[in-house]
């Protein structure tokens, strides 16, 4: 069957091509858009809120508002903690249909008028209606990337304005008026008090918090990661002080083309993160062979950047909320995806992080050794549980390498 029959038969319903989302809903909703914002040069509508900080040009960047051509309630539009369950088109539609207005600004300029009305936009905790004024000469393409969620057409801004009523919240007014906070205490106090993840990283991005002297505008995709490296580092240091697991536990989750497996082993902390790419997924469209790569931290954890990028942070973050506030104890962590044909749209790490939270809410699978574990993966992974091994520096040692204290015990 061709795919002009397949898709009069599938009708954006059934995906029988054999991909996550209807890319011919997308790409009508997407167009529908883009000629919106042709046909006008004032674009009202009423912001999640969203700003995009780029990072091309560092340390002068496009920067600027994101916003739909609607009014009204907004606030899922950039809220990746509510899009678990919901059909990808649905996200990439919201995504998409959310225009961008970039204007150059230095990085340090956090005091201009400029980017007080952004900060404004962005600290709100709800919607807030504003007005762009446009360049319509200057029209690019959504922006898609690893780390964050894809970005509409970008347009050259030549003004905002915020005509809504931005309402911050009490915790978020608070760390934004003190000058003499360090960022990464803001981060850690603004997590303490319920702040979903994705706004604090909003937050971080438009140099709202800081030390005065210190703050500036942050690239979105570097804030993501940011803010996710933060609080996964803090939850981890309280995680070590935690009496450790006793028990091998397996978890398992299934989500539109992916495979999320969780083994958590007795012992210290320690962490890996390891991903299989199938050919025509997302980081694999044209290969032959799946390809595999991860990346691990012992109990003192790594100074060095993940070669797997925003994802190791993201799911480490996801990792570390378990083992404190669910497991209420100390274990040797291995995470491991696959990514299917047909999932080939990158939408950004909070799909990692979102899908290790759900998938630890699951009921796991106990075992008394590792072999009895990884027996029970067979059949469940398409990649041979050996290869995982092999690919794998926690499982490889589990066992084999003695701990300080165990040398200690056997002495004593």
């Amino acid at each position: 069957m061709v795919r002009g029959e397949i898709c009069s038969i599938c009708r954006g319903s059934r995906y029988l091509c054999g991909l996550t989302y209807c890319p011919l809903l997308v790409s009508f909703y997407s167009r529908i858009n883009v000629k919106q914002v042709e046909l006008s040069e004032v674009l009202q509508g009423s912001s999640p809120p969203s700003v995009f900080v780029g990072r091309f040009g560092y340390p002068k960047v496009n920067v600027g508002p994101s916003l739909p051509p609607q009014i009204g309630d907004t606030s899922t539009y950039e809220l990746p903690e509510t899009w678990i369950g919901k059909p990808l088109e649905e996200i990439l539609i919201k995504r998409l249909s959310m225009v961008v207005g970039v204007t150059q600004t230095r990085v340090k300029d956090v005091g201009s008028g400029f980017v007080t009305r952004l900060q404004e936009l962005a600290l709100s905790e709800r919607s807030v209606d504003a007005e762009m004024l446009l360049d319509k000469r200057y029209l690019r393409r959504p922006l898609f990337g690893e780390e964050l969620p894809p970005i509409g057409p970008r347009v050259l801004l030549k003004d905002v304005r915020v005509t809504g009523n931005p309402y911050f919240g009490r915790p978020v007014e608070k760390v934004y008026s003190d000058s003499d906070l360090k960022a990464v205490h803001a981060v850690l106090i603004l997590y303490s008090e319920g702040i979903p993840v994705s706004r604090i990283q909003r937050v971080f991005s438009v140099g709202a918090l800081g030390r005065l002297r210190d703050r500036r505008l942050v690239p979105t995709r570097w804030s993501i990661t940011a803010v996710d490296d933060i609080i996964s580092r803090h939850l981890v240091r309280e995680v070590k002080e935690l009496p450790r697991l006793g028990e091998i536990l397996v978890y398992v989750r299934r989500y539109v083309q992916n495979l999320f497996i969780a083994v958590l082993l007795p012992g210290m902390w320690s962490y890996e993160w390891i991903e299989a790419w199938f050919p025509g997924s997302t980081w694999n469209p044209s290969g032959r062979m799946t390809a595999i790569s991860g990346d691990h931290e012992g109990p003192l954890g790594r100074s060095e950047y993940a070669l797997t990028g925003g994802c190791y942070y993201a799911a480490r973050l996801a990792a570390a909320e378990h083992l404190l506030h669910g497991l209420r104890r100390q274990a040797t962590v291995v995470l491991y995806r696959e990514i299917y044909e047909g999932f080939n749209i990158p939408i950004g790490v909070w799909f990692v992080r979102e899908n290790v939270r759900r998938l630890f809410e699951s009921a796991p699978r106990r075992f008394s050794s590792l072999e009895e574990a990884l027996g029970s993966l067979r059949g469940l992974t398409r990649v041979d549980v050996q290869d995982i091994v092999r690919s794998s520096y926690v499982l490889k040692t589990f066992g084999k390498v003695r701990t300080l204290d165990s040398y200690w015990r056997k002495r004593g």
